[in-house]
């Protein structure tokens, strides 16, 4: 007998059974994703909550790489002149099972967000809306450093006494992390004091716009010409914060300047109409209201308005002001009284006009 032959014969003989299982590992892939992955999201649907479809969702990807990790795993075991007990190999093979796990969960965790806002309000928790953000952010950088820590065990590191090693090293470490310690207490000090909230409209010394997120080191902030700022939440916390959204009411003042033909008793009547107008205005807050006649002026007599409106909304604020300067106008046309208008008088010497002629004819 022909032991070369018989030799090549066994070792492409395993070869193709190993490929065949591989193929078939990827088959069955295949399979999962079109078929059977489709058919759990139609399932999941139809459940009271999306937990089922969200845990699916998360694991499609790490599933799907399941099936070659397993696929290989099996297909190593006839693989010519390859030993599927090597201690290496089993490692890479667990390391593989941690990574995708961990993948699936870290997918998961992104989806905390809103887990965490339906425990608050199922239970009544008091977690405010800028913590939700932290803990999942907080959840997701646990995952990382737990599965790191269970990779490094695997190859042989011993992370614990990594830790503890550190020693002058950790020191200088902190050194060089000082700003992204003192953005991350920074955002600390912003989820204990509760200055903003996402959603929030907010005027810092840097910019004036909409809280869009808060991470670990900054904030971003859309300002109404729809740029984006992102500030370090150390910027933010060391300034003055104005917070416009938690204002009860809002201000309005000016001054309404009238002609000077206007008589005493049609000033003083436009005064009251005013006044009467803003006070019986639904939009307009009734505690602060002043109309009052303030200021003679060169042109015209100044007529000084101060009170607030009810909304806080920028759209419904200027909807109310509007309509209170449209109802100015109707009581000014309705008395016959004009707005004063820039003007300036010239006096002329008739008689120093009459002279300067006369030189010029001569």
């Amino acid at each position: 007998m022909d032991w070369s032959i018989f030799i090549t014969y066994i070792f492409w003989k395993n070869l193709s059974i190993s490929i065949g299982i591989l193929l078939v590992f990827l088959i069955l892939r295949k399979i999962f994703s079109k078929y059977v992955f489709n058919l759990l999201i139609r399932l999941s649907d139809k459940t009271p909550t999306d937990t089922l479809t969200n845990l699916f969702r998360s694991f499609e990807k790490p599933i799907q790489w399941m099936f070659i990790t397993v696929g290989i795993y099996v297909a190593a075991s006839f693989f010519p002149h390859f030993d599927e007990t090597n201690k290496f190999f089993l490692v890479l093979i667990r390391v593989s099972y941690i990574i995708l796990i961990s993948w699936g969960l870290y997918n998961m965790s992104s989806d905390s967000s809103t887990f965490f806002t339906k425990m608050r309000n199922r239970y009544n928790l008091d977690i405010d809306d800028i913590l939700i953000p932290f803990l999942s952010k907080a959840l997701r950088v646990i995952i990382v450093v737990i599965s790191f820590s269970v990779v490094a065990e695997e190859f042989g590191y011993n992370v614990s006494g990594f830790v503890a090693g550190l020693g002058l090293g950790g020191v200088a470490i902190a050194f060089a992390a000082k700003d992204a310690l003192s953005h991350l207490l920074g955002g600390f000090v912003i989820i204990t004091e509760k200055p903003f909230r996402i959603g929030d409209w907010i005027l810092t010394p840097d910019v004036e716009g909409t809280v869009e997120d808060i991470t670990f080191r900054s904030t971003r902030i859309r300002t109404f010409a729809q740029a984006v700022v992102t500030l370090p939440n150390a910027t933010i916390a060391n300034g003055p914060i104005t917070n416009w959204s938690k204002m009860g009411k809002r201000q309005i003042n000016f001054n309404l300047r009238v002609s000077q033909e206007t008589p005493k008793e049609k000033l003083e009547l436009i005064v009251k109409e005013i006044e009467k107008l803003v006070s019986k205005h639904s939009g307009v807050h009734p505690e602060t209201i002043f109309v009052k006649f303030d200021a003679f002026k060169e042109n015209g007599y100044d007529i000084f308005l101060y009170f607030f409106t009810n909304t806080t909304v920028w759209a419904e604020f200027l909807k109310v002001k509007e309509d209170i300067n449209f109802s100015i106008m109707e009581i000014l046309e309705r008395e016959g009284v004009s707005i004063a208008l820039q003007s300036r008088k010239v006096y002329v010497d008739s008689e120093l006009v009459q002279n300067e002629t006369m030189k010029t004819e001569e």
